[in-house]
């Protein structure tokens, strides 16, 4: 009985803790998608390997800077990666995603 409680406090804890995980990761691929389709339109009508070669040099770290948000679009963003956090803990996740510049 002793070990089926030993385990289940793991696989709870392991399903407790995945949201945490997956939260940090989001902001990077926010501002990758948000890269892309800065660069997706500034290519416009081009095709082929003309393209892609624009693709590549503005997608690169060396290419265009990354677009920055408008503080609308970061509130908006803000708010769909508190998810249900509430409270104190909401306030501060607030804070720090407002205040990085991306």
């Amino acid at each position: 009985m002793k070990m089926q409680s030993v385990i289940a406090a793991i696989v709870l804890g392991g399903v407790l803790a995945a949201p945490a995980f997956a939260q940090t990761a989001a902001p990077a691929a926010n501002s990758q998608q948000n890269k892309m389709k800065a660069c997706n339109t500034q290519a416009g009508d081009k095709k082929g390997d003309d393209r892609k070669a624009f693709m590549k040099q503005c997608l690169s770290t060396a290419g265009a800077p990354a677009p920055t948000m408008t503080q609308q679009e970061r509130m908006k963003a803000c708010n769909a990666h508190a998810g249900d956090k509430k409270g104190d803990d909401r306030k501060a996740f607030m804070k720090t995603c407002l205040s990085t510049k991306s």
